[in-house]
């Protein structure tokens, strides 16, 4: 016999939870279930200030069960198949629960072992990454005990979280190294198998700027394919304008940065729900499923053409919520609101300077502040620092921002 809900949430991250504490603001509120195995709850756009020493990484962590909104059923667990039809989900100790309405956030997948060497490697012969709790730490290790070299910072050719996150720790160690001297003696190579430094022009011609001043070299259509970390060398694949592959070259390293390249989670991807490239198969504006109108999806395993980042979930939710209550009430959406792609991306250009970058699907500046938001400024570095995260504790995860 299965167990039923009005609502069955699955993921306990940042959408997750958003989503159910909004649902739980509502005045006659529906019977949830939030479905989440994990008993830490972590801020993960800090990660990149715990990698270049500013916080102890403890600082982005808090239990799951405090952000839990009252009245709502936590199930700790993880989902393995989805039954749209017959609006059921299986979890992996058997349970089958069924649900009205289906809102999917389980989050991103890493994918370390894509790369050839580099799940062998990762947290040792100075190859690091802030994508991981446990990681970012080693970051900082390889950081401070780095006098000059060469240090390469690269980005994979699928979808991430925080698109930015490749270049903000570039730009953080470059200038750690202008600070204790050691700027001039290191080869900072940046690795994008993309053609671009940013998506949105405003914010490119600033940080192309910022990439002269450290004297980075960005590398375009260079993308990490094998990682030998006891020789200490990385094999980065250089494609041509027409994407044929040109060479494989071997790039000696003394730090690598590396972020993985991520998917949909397995179960999303082999599920009823996913479109061909195995995200959660949402109308862009509506966030409501393409075949299935009682499932919505929002967050970093949607289909959703946006940048992946939690600023996105907080436009995100309210959208979610909204519809999925009107599926529930009158069976249809009959008041569309529009969610127009909006994504924040604060890039942190050095200690104290950040742009903070806001825009749309159509790559066009959707700023909050009543100023230049292309240049950069101290005032977004501390709104990143001591903002931000308050903003996510208090206000995001409680349903009131």
């Amino acid at each position: 016999m299965s167990e039923n809900y009005q609502v069955v949430i699955v993921g306990g991250g940042t959408a997750g939870i958003t989503v159910a504490a909004r649902l739980r603001e509502l005045e006659n509120p529906p019977r949830i279930a939030l479905i989440e195995p994990s008993e830490k709850h972590y801020y993960q756009p800090i990660w990149t200030l715990v990698g270049a020493g500013v916080f102890p990484k403890e600082i982005s962590v808090r239990n799951e069960a405090d952000y839990i909104p009252d009245g709502v059923d936590w199930i700790k667990d993880k989902v393995t198949s989805f039954d749209p039809e017959k609006n059921l989900v299986v979890t992996s100790d058997g349970k089958t629960i069924g649900y009205d309405a289906l809102v999917v956030c389980p989050g991103i997948q890493l994918n370390w072992s894509a790369i050839p060497g580099l799940a062998e490697t990762i947290g040792s012969n100075g190859v690091c990454s802030n994508y991981g709790f446990e990681r970012s730490e080693y970051t900082w290790e390889v950081l401070r005990n780095l006098k000059g070299g060469r240090a390469i910072f690269t980005q994979p050719n699928t979808p991430v979280k925080c698109g930015g996150a490749p270049q903000k720790i570039m730009y953080l160690a470059a200038d750690y190294l202008r600070l204790h001297g050691h700027l001039d003696d290191t080869d900072i190579q940046f690795m994008s198998p993309g053609t671009v430094v940013f998506g949105v022009p405003e914010f490119e011609r600033t940080l192309k700027k910022v990439i002269a001043r450290y004297g980075i070299t960005f590398n375009t259509r260079h993308e990490l394919v094998e990682v030998r970390g006891e020789q200490k060398k990385a094999i980065i694949r250089v494609r041509n304008e027409q994407d044929e592959i040109i060479d494989d070259k071997e790039y000696p390293f003394d730090m690598m940065h590396v972020v993985p390249p991520q998917s949909a989670p397995e179960f999303i991807k082999e599920s009823p729900l996913a479109n061909a490239e195995g995200w959660v198969d949402v109308n862009q504006e509506t966030l409501q499923h393409n075949r299935f109108p009682n499932v919505f999806s929002l967050g970093d395993a949607s289909s959703t053409p946006n940048a992946k980042t939690g600023a996105a979930v907080r436009k995100q939710a309210p959208v979610v919520v909204d519809h999925l209550m009107q599926v529930l009430q009158q069976g249809e959406i009959k008041d569309r609101q529009v969610y127009k792609g909006y994504s924040s991306c604060p890039l942190v250009t050095g200690f104290g300077r950040l742009i903070l970058a806001e825009f749309d699907y159509d790559n066009r500046p959707m700023p909050s502040f009543p100023f230049d938001t292309t240049r950069e400024r101290y005032s977004m570095y501390a709104l990143k620092l001591y903002v931000l995260p308050q903003l996510y504790w208090n206000g995001m995860l409680r349903g009131r921002a």
